[in-house]
């Protein structure tokens, strides 16, 4: 099993490919005959039988003309993947049980148009889903699709190899290689919705913020990711160059409210992806109350914060949680 795999290994070139551009050259393409090919080769052969028995000069023509044909379909076949040039995209994370879109942009440097080119990866977990990608190119110009994968479960996702074929011009021969792309996307943890625990008050004064209360305006400040764009002070960035940072609106008086999504408060008894998720959930609701929230797992803590950063870094931190670095 093990030579058999280097074996695979050797003859469809699939180690990783970590240059960009991948170009696809004579060593990376293979073609076979399809089922259309091969009868259309077995008709070919009967005809020729007819012939040479009834001594037919003009059906030895038409065979070697229909010869002919397939030949031509054959390099036509080959050429429609030859030279071309893929460059993958960085994916964006998604849930699990979403698609995941993967981008890949193709570029066509020859002066003929190419056809009928399918993309799909070659390990789809879920093989009821449409996860075949067709593109046309056009003369020396470029497209840039998105493979979809089925994603199953959270953690960090390898796509694996792509496999690129096509059929054009006659569908008599399938040519196809097996591009291997750096890929990775996170995979969040699927939500599960449930009521949000019961917030903790917690004075402006804490040293971390500062004075960010919000009852009273009390300045403006440079500002940070985390900040939500609500916030932005638009009439101020407006006098200001454009290589200035934006400003945000600092309010100051009273006590606000954190929210903290603690591991500890999801079922005890809960299978632990289920509690992920039940996080997950908190996570996705926080946000969209606009809420400052703090996630709290065993052994990583995330400090109370608002925007779409600080949603991204707790829903990362739940898929990977338990995981080891890569």
């Amino acid at each position: 099993m093990v030579l058999l795999d280097a074996f695979q290994r050797w003859l469809f070139r699939l180690a990783r490919d970590r240059q960009s551009p991948i170009v696809l050259g004579q060593r990376r393409i293979f073609i076979i005959p399809t089922g259309a090919g091969m009868l259309f080769a077995i008709v070919l052969a009967v005809m020729l039988v007819g012939a040479i028995n009834y001594n037919l000069s003009l059906g030895h023509a038409l065979i070697f003309l229909l010869a002919g044909v397939g030949v031509v379909a054959m390099v036509h076949t080959f050429y429609n993947l030859f030279g071309l040039r893929l460059t993958p995209g960085r994916a964006q994370p998604v849930f699990a049980g979403d698609l995941a879109h993967f981008p890949l942009q193709l570029e066509n440097a020859r002066r003929q148009s190419r056809h009928a080119l399918e993309f799909s990866f070659a390990e789809q977990p879920v093989a009821s889903v449409a996860t075949v990608v067709t593109a046309d190119l056009p003369a020396e110009g470029t497209a840039t699709i998105t493979v979809p994968w089925a994603t199953l479960r959270r953690g960090r996702l390898d796509p694996g190899r792509i496999t690129l074929c096509t059929r054009y011009p006659l569908g008599l021969f399938r040519a196809w290689s097996y591009p291997y792309p750096v890929w990775s996307v996170v995979i969040y943890p699927k939500p599960i919705r449930t009521p949000l625990p019961a917030p903790s008050a917690a004075a402006h004064a804490d040293h971390r913020h500062g004075n960010q209360g919000q009852e009273d305006f009390a300045g403006l400040r440079p500002r940070q990711i985390s900040d939500p764009t609500r916030h932005i002070a638009w009439k101020a960035v407006a006098r200001r160059s454009d290589d200035q940072p934006h400003l945000v609106k600092q309010f100051a008086g009273g006590a606000s409210e954190e929210l903290w999504l603690d591991w500890s408060l999801t079922p005890a008894d809960g299978d632990p992806e289920d509690r992920l998720s039940i996080l997950a959930g908190w996570v996705v609701a926080a946000d969209e109350q606009q809420a400052c929230y703090g996630l709290a797992l065993p052994g990583k803590r995330i400090a109370p914060a608002q925007g779409d950063g600080h949603r991204a870094s707790c829903l990362q931190t739940l898929a990977l949680y338990g995981e080891s670095a890569p």
